[in-house]
């Protein structure tokens, strides 16, 4: 039998890659630890062009390599879990306060994957701002579902950054990059209230992410409009018309 996901995945080990649908030529949004995925523009089946070795996150891995290859790996990831930069500790906590909420995680996830994107280009952005907005932007809906019942976007902004404060403590993250991150989560769903380069490219990136699912992809006409009505850096409005126009 062939699985489609290992079940064993450490998700703090897993990344967002992209590659073309054979079939229409759509740029689809495909994880580490996945063999495939279903393009959403024509539903072809897409693989991995490469797959991926399982040694480096998937917990059964004694079972598959055997005692002595495992303990010699085992030894090399735990020196490198000392070793880990901000993005992969705001993952952890991320992934950990999220649980087995998988399609919150991956939507983290795909907005932090077109947020590293747009960086490359917008060089006046503060990456590590971005960055950790990207990872923790909906971090409040989890606390909003608890106390009212309710995913309502302007709930998200005000119990957020509480949450985000008390991770980015935990990890030690500096005062000055916790409050600006909070500013910008407090207000991620609301863009004219702050015009800063770094909550662009994090509305960029979330917008990337849900046109995806919230838009008629074949009405070209109607998203060229809205793209550029809506994008606020010159990087993500590019990116949009790639990804979605060609």
């Amino acid at each position: 039998m062939v699985l489609d996901k290992c079940p064993g995945t450490d998700l703090r080990y897993v990344r967002v890659e992209e590659q073309p649908c054979p079939k229409c030529g759509y740029m689809v949004e495909i994880f580490s630890n996945e063999i495939k995925v279903v393009c959403p523009k024509c539903k072809t089946d897409v693989y991995r062009e490469n797959i991926p070795s399982c040694i480096d996150w998937c917990s059964y891995a004694k079972e598959c390599i055997g005692e002595e290859k495992y303990q010699e790996l085992k030894s090399r990831i735990d020196a490198k879990k000392e070793k880990l930069d901000f993005k992969e500790k705001v993952l952890s906590e991320m992934i950990n306060y999220f649980g087995d909420d998988i399609k919150r995680i991956a939507h983290a996830m795909k907005v932090t994957h077109f947020a590293e994107r747009i960086l490359q280009e917008e060089k006046t952005a503060d990456k590590r701002v971005v960055i950790i907005s990207a990872i923790l932007h909906d971090i409040g809906i989890k606390e909003c579902e608890r106390k009212y019942n309710s995913t309502d976007v302007q709930l998200q902004q005000k119990e957020g950054p509480p949450i985000v404060r008390e991770i980015l403590k935990k990890v030690g993250i500096k005062q000055e990059i916790i409050d600006e991150v909070c500013k910008i989560i407090a207000s991620h769903h609301s863009p004219g209230e702050i015009d800063t380069i770094n909550f662009k490219i994090l509305w960029d990136a979330d917008l990337l992410v849900n046109i995806e699912n919230e838009f008629d992809l074949t009405d070209k006409e109607k998203l060229r409009k809205f793209i550029e009505e809506n994008f606020l850096t010159s990087t993500g409005k590019k990116i949009a018309k790639e990804k979605y126009l060609t």
